[in-house]
């Protein structure tokens, strides 16, 4: 935990006093924006089956998703261990905020073509509708610098997503040049070669509710590598920095630059429903 905890110092320093420029240097590589929508499972409907739940997704997904150009990813998150077992996350990711309207522009048209009359439209989405809630919420995220892909290509079966949300307190005297370093060093040598972490990805509140908001999500291959994840970030974290003092300088940052608030959550990553 403690390892963790020391990322999201790093990134939150990173945050305040260089997110300008690394955005900037990055925009090319990689999405800009992802959106978030809670989502809640209609508990009323008495004859839920995943598969068909699935499938129906599926369709969409083809048919829509799949042929929007100003969608770089999307997926689906169901509820593993989280405070609300109805919610279901659909999470997109966008090469700029612009792309976050066309997006939505260009779906419009697609669900035209894939179901061009009207009447197929209404049955379609009256069968997918059901599945859910009136109720969403929604968020969006800047990516942030230092991500480690998760190469999802081949992925025919579940994963797990990991979910840390933490919360930056704003100090006035932060130094770019110093944090922008150690934030490379530690997605560099600790995260980017733990074995078990399979993706990573750091993301700052954009728009929504709170914007001290830090969000990191790690893929793994499942709940076991969890607790090896953890073990693995402390043995990579102490073979880099190797003596007591540079260990404390890091504790000691984290309290400077760190609210000691946080959520954890983990949600199972859908096979076959991404982007």
């Amino acid at each position: 935990m403690k390892t963790t905890n020391r990322m999201m110092l790093l990134v939150a320093l990173f945050l305040f006093v260089g997110m300008g420029m690394a955005f900037a240097q990055e925009t090319s590589k990689r999405p800009q924006y992802v959106t978030v929508t809670t989502m809640h499972w209609n508990m009323d409907l008495k004859d839920f089956k995943m598969e068909e739940w699935k499938a129906v997704e599926k369709e969409f997904l083809d048919k829509v998703t799949s042929k929007n150009e100003h969608v770089v990813a999307a997926g689906f998150y169901l509820h593993r261990m989280t405070p609300d077992n109805t919610e279901l996350l659909y999470v997109q990711a966008f090469p700029t905020w612009n792309d976050i309207d066309l997006a939505a522009n260009r779906n419009d048209e697609l669900i035209k073509e894939a179901w061009s009359s009207e009447s197929a439209r209404k049955a379609f989405f009256e069968k997918r509708n059901k599945y859910y809630s009136p109720y969403h919420s929604d968020e969006i995220y800047a990516t942030m610098p230092n991500a480690k892909l998760f190469n999802d290509d081949n992925m025919t079966e579940d994963k797990i997503l990991y979910v840390r949300t933490g919360h930056f307190a704003y100090p006035k005297d932060g130094n770019g040049d110093e944090f922008r370093k150690a934030f490379d060093d530690y997605t560099l040598n600790v995260f980017h070669k733990n074995e078990y972490i399979k993706g990573y990805y750091p993301q700052s509140h954009a728009y929504g509710a709170d914007r001290t908001v830090f969000v990191e999500a790690f893929y793994l291959d499942s709940m076991a590598d969890l607790e090896k994840m953890y073990d693995r970030n402390e043995e990579l974290f102490n073979a880099y920095w190797k003596d007591e003092a540079a260990r404390k300088k890091m504790s000691d940052l984290e309290g400077k630059y760190f609210t000691p608030v946080h959520s954890d959550a983990i949600y199972t990553a859908v096979a076959g429903l991404r982007k």
